[in-house]
């Protein structure tokens, strides 16, 4: 299975905020899309960086509350870890694991085409393994 065929399923929107928008408005397009992370982009196709909730629990211990008025730019990951459509869905499960992301943005052409959480790797696991066992008990009984 490609990245591709999960972007199939789920779609190509990508949640993203600008660099400048405060903590506190990152944290309200969290909760406003009920999601974990958003790419940090100046256009909407360009990758700044990524933001997630850890991100945020992390700075608001170091910092305290003042970092709710801070721009997201300060707390945001720089080095962002990208994919491609066409790159297999184990290659990047196993980089997600390795580097303990939970997010990977997919790039083709350079512009930002989607994003991938671990959530839908794993769902697409559970997908092929379903699909598996619907084939195998179809041989037995066939």
């Amino acid at each position: 299975m490609r990245i591709s065929d999960i972007l199939r399923k789920k779609g190509h929107a990508v949640a993203t905020v600008r660099p400048d928008a405060t903590v506190r408005e990152l944290l309200a397009r969290l909760a406003e899309l009920n999601i974990g992370a958003v790419v940090v982009s100046p256009d909407g196709a360009a990758i700044a960086g990524i933001v997630s909730e850890r991100d945020v629990v992390r700075r608001l211990h170091e910092r305290g509350a003042a970092l709710l008025d801070a721009p997201v730019s300060q707390i945001m990951t720089e080095q962002v870890r990208t994919c491609a459509p066409d790159e297999a869905v184990d290659d990047l499960r196993k980089t997600m694991t390795e580097h303990r992301i939970r997010h990977v943005p997919v790039v083709s052409d350079g512009r930002m085409v989607g994003l991938v959480s671990i959530g839908d790797v794993v769902k697409s696991a559970i997908d092929e393994l379903e699909t598996e066992r619907e084939h195998l008990v179809g041989y037995l009984h066939g």
